[in-house]
C-alpha cells in the first residue's frame, strides 16, 4: 500500500475535528449536543427538563422551541371526510338531463327513403 492511502485511512479512523458531547442550559431546559452518527458536522440537540427528555432537534433550539417541545399545541381530533354537496352529480332517481350537444341515434326504420347507409367495412386481413 502507498503511504497516501495509509494516511487517509488513519485520518478516517481518528475523525479529526469531530466534536464531542456538549452540555449547556437554556433557561430551565438542559440541552445536550452530540454528533449525529454518520454525519461529519451535524449535531443532535436533545432537550431535557427536570431530568426528563422532551425531544430533540437538529439545529440549536431557542427557548421557544423548548417550550413547544414541552407543551405542543392541542390538535383537534380528525373528522371523517363527508361530502354533502357534489356539484354536477345528479341525485338518485333524477331524470337524465337532455343536453343539446348529445346526439341520439336514429333507428334504421326512421331514416327517410333514398338515403344510403354505408355498410361497415371489413378488414382485409381476414
Amino acid at each position: 500500500m502507498t503511504k497516501v492511502t495509509e494516511e487517509v485511512r488513519d485520518s478516517v479512523r481518528e475523525h479529526p475535528g469531530r466534536q464531542e458531547r456538549r452540555r449547556f442550559m437554556l433557561g430551565k431546559y438542559e440541552i445536550i449536543a452530540q454528533p449525529i452518527p454518520g454525519s461529519a458536522h451535524m449535531l443532535r440537540y436533545t432537550v431535557f427538563v427536570g431530568g426528563r427528555r422532551i425531544g430533540a432537534t437538529a439545529s440549536v433550539p431557542t427557548e421557544s422551541d423548548c417550550r413547544y417541545l414541552e407543551r405542543p399545541p392541542v390538535v383537534p381530533p380528525l373528522k371523517p371526510f363527508q361530502v354533502f354537496y357534489r356539484p354536477g352529480r345528479p341525485k338518485k332517481g333524477a331524470t337524465p338531463h337532455a343536453n343539446a350537444e348529445t346526439h341520439q341515434a336514429v333507428p334504421r326504420e326512421d331514416i327517410p327513403a333514398g338515403i344510403s347507409i354505408p355498410e361497415p367495412r371489413r378488414g382485409e386481413d381476414g
